[in-house]
């Protein structure tokens, strides 16, 4: 019978350089993934922020008539 062979020196390196390389990108997921999550949240809070805003402003922002500049602050307040 013959014996297994063993993969030559080279392969292993090029073996453990891609297990390396694997690690490095798995990590490297993980990180992006982390951040387009937290920016989805960022996202999301601004989207509220802005629904909020039309809300408050009244029909959703598109009023017609000018504004009442007695309802508006003076900039040195």
């Amino acid at each position: 019978m013959t014996e297994p062979q063993h993969p030559a020196p080279d392969t292993d390196q090029r073996l453990t350089d891609l297990e390396i390389k694997a690690s490095f990108a798995d990590d490297l997921l993980d990180t992006l993934n982390a951040q387009v999550a937290k920016q989805q949240e960022q996202i999301d809070l601004l989207l509220r922020e802005v629904s909020r805003l039309r809300q408050r402003d009244g029909d959703d922002g598109l009023s017609a008539g000018p504004r009442d500049p007695r309802d508006e602050l003076p900039p040195h307040y």
